[in-house]
């Protein structure tokens, strides 16, 4: 069965987007087969990838609402061993059609389902909110990644998703957990980024990645031309730092059956 793992932190512009589609890309690079799917009403992650996201029939807002199969919504990617399931500006409105539907937070987990075998990796793209979109996935996922930008109040508003997550696991996902503490944004110039890194370090411990995600322009640069950094520029610190976190995260999962 594929892990889901959900990239989430209700900040926005701390690399959550940049982070879900580099490290599928990297992910399956690797000859992981991997389905991204993009649960973000803005569909950065769908148009990251070159997908038109206003000229789309079925998305994920379709595979949540209308419950249609969400294999009629899932699209190749120009990566081997990649797929998504993108998002739409329908998706704006969702939060309250999910209100008054029957098992409202288990909407995405149900859609999952009949995939989850299918895929060695399922990663989603969440808003920059904690309501009925993030349950969602939360309630899907086998673990949450977090991305925290190394800059000023970076680590404020944790709390909240902490509790959040506690909250999910007491009521409605039990077996989610942590997968780790992704350090984004970072500046080697800076005397803040190496504290903002010590501080996550001292809070979250051995969970904090030893890759670090440097601020780099190519990978800025990249979601206007369409393509993971990979494509975009391989030979570029970007690049470098997310081949290096999917091998991290594929060490981990060979240490962990072991």
């Amino acid at each position: 069965m594929g892990k889901v793992i959900s990239i989430a932190n209700q900040k926005g512009g701390v690399g959550k987007t940049t982070t879900t589609v580099n490290l599928s890309a990297c992910l399956a690079m690797a000859e992981r087969k991997v389905l991204l799917i993009d649960i973000d009403p803005q569909a950065n992650s769908t148009s990251g990838l070159g997908i038109d996201k206003n000229n789309l029939e079925k998305t994920i807002y379709e595979a949540l609402i209308d419950e249609i199969p969400i294999k009629e919504v899932i699209l190749p990617t120009e990566i081997p061993f990649m797929e998504i399931a993108p998002s739409s500006l329908r998706l704006v409105g969702s939060e309250v059609e999910l209100v008054n539907l029957n098992n409202r937070e288990k909407k995405l987990s149900s859609a999952l389902d009949p995939v989850r075998d299918e895929y060695d990796f399922i990663l989603i793209d969440t808003p920059p909110s904690l309501g009925l979109l993030t349950i969602n996935t939360l309630t899907a996922s086998d673990s949450v990644l977090i991305p925290i930008q190394c800059e000023y109040y970076g680590l404020e508003g944790l709390g909240q998703l902490l509790n959040t997550i506690s909250l999910v696991q007491k009521s409605l996902n039990p077996r989610l957990e942590i997968e780790g503490v992704l350090l984004t944004m970072y500046d080697v110039r800076l005397n803040l980024s190496k504290q903002v890194a010590e501080e996550a370090r001292k809070f979250f411990g051995s969970k904090v990645y030893q890759t670090v995600v440097h601020r780099n322009v190519r990978i800025s640069e990249s979601p206007s031309f369409g393509k993971p950094i990979i494509l975009y520029d391989i030979s570029s610190t970007g690049a470098e730092n997310y081949i290096n976190l999917a091998k991290e995260i594929l060490d981990h999962e060979k240490s962990s059956i072991r």
